[in-house]
């Protein structure tokens, strides 16, 4: 409320008004029903792609699952043109599929170069399990590949308000009705509230962090009784900010990831996602074994991740200039 020099009422109505515009156009009323359902449709869409990689993970390569998970690039591209029947554009196609290149360079040349880990034992371990059921990891991670591309762009026809500032992605729809992103010659209700940025993506995350909380628990204690997962508080205060650290991180992630799928739509999001993997080779670079983790393939595969998120950064800037 400092930055934006606005009081808790303002923001409020502003968020009310605006979600009003756009779930249930017209009425002066809450739609809570209709926001009810959408914030179980957006948990419901985060959390089985998580659960999906985390039972993956058990079965199959670490290697495999990380490549096959990072293609929700190349799906969210797919189902985007498919959904708002858009024309195949071979520059972004091209930088797309180039990403997901990028991806498996890294991932399968670093781990067969012998030298692209900070700490040999902790890959040795890691890439010398047996998994348990492969094929079952791989198509589990598939399917969790292809519902998280789904979700980043019903997330964007669907709960991004039509006035988030995303550029003109989706202009070339032939369609009656405005397209995601489009100009429209009248605006909406909701085009008209002006509300600080990335405040109605961190309604939606908290909203989805709530519903988490409220249902996901149920499950725990059922764990618990049947011996499926023993669960227990942490043991010192070390593991209890070590969990704070990650919750935190994990909040900054989410929120941020849910901003930009309203500003730059799934595409570039998704795209911009695989980034993870080249901070993470540098931070390794810089802070793990220096030039030890530097490989062929990991310079490759950065290079051409880079690389394809400028080409789709400069696509999405170049159309709104």
């Amino acid at each position: 409320m400092a930055l934006t020099n606005y009081s808790a009422s303002e923001l409020l109505t502003s968020l009310t008004l605006a979600i009003t515009s756009h779930l249930s156009p017209g009425s002066p009323n809450f739609p809570h029903l209709r926001f009810l359902y959408l914030t179980l449709g957006l948990t419901v869409g985060v959390t089985v792609p998580a659960l999906l990689w985390f039972a993956a993970i058990s079965l199959a390569s670490v290697r495999d699952v990380t490549a096959i998970w990072n293609t929700n690039a190349f799906f969210a591209y797919i189902i985007t043109v498919k959904l708002y029947s858009l024309k195949w554009e071979p520059r972004r196609l091209s930088a797309v599929f180039l990403a997901t290149v990028g991806v498996l360079a890294v991932v399968y040349g670093g781990a067969t170069s012998g030298g692209g880990n900070s700490n040999p034992e902790v890959s040795a371990v890691a890439f010398s399990i047996k998994p348990s059921a492969p094929l079952v990891g791989n198509l589990l991670t598939l399917i969790a590949s292809i519902t998280y591309g789904l979700y980043q762009v019903l997330y964007k026809k669907y709960a991004a308000l039509p006035s988030d500032p995303e550029e003109l992605l989706y202009d070339e729809v032939p369609s009656e009705e405005p397209a995601i992103g489009s100009i429209r010659e009248t605006p909406s209700p909701s085009e008209s509230i002006t509300l600080p940025f990335g405040l109605h993506a961190n309604l939606l995350t908290s909203a989805i962090g709530l519903l988490t909380l409220v249902v996901v628990w149920i499950f725990i204690p059922i764990c618990h009784y049947l011996n499926l997962e023993t669960f227990a508080l942490p043991a010192n205060l070390t593991t209890c900010l070590v969990i704070a650290g990650i919750s935190l991180s994990g909040w900054v992630v989410n929120a941020g990831f849910m901003i930009l799928l309203g500003t730059w739509g799934p595409i570039v999001t998704s795209v911009g996602s695989l980034l993870t993997i080249v901070l993470i080779f540098l931070t390794d670079l810089i802070f793990g074994a220096g030039v030890a983790t530097l490989t062929m393939w990991s310079l490759v595969g950065c290079s051409v991740i880079v690389a394809a998120f400028s080409v789709l950064a400069y696509d999405m800037f170049s159309r709104g200039s």
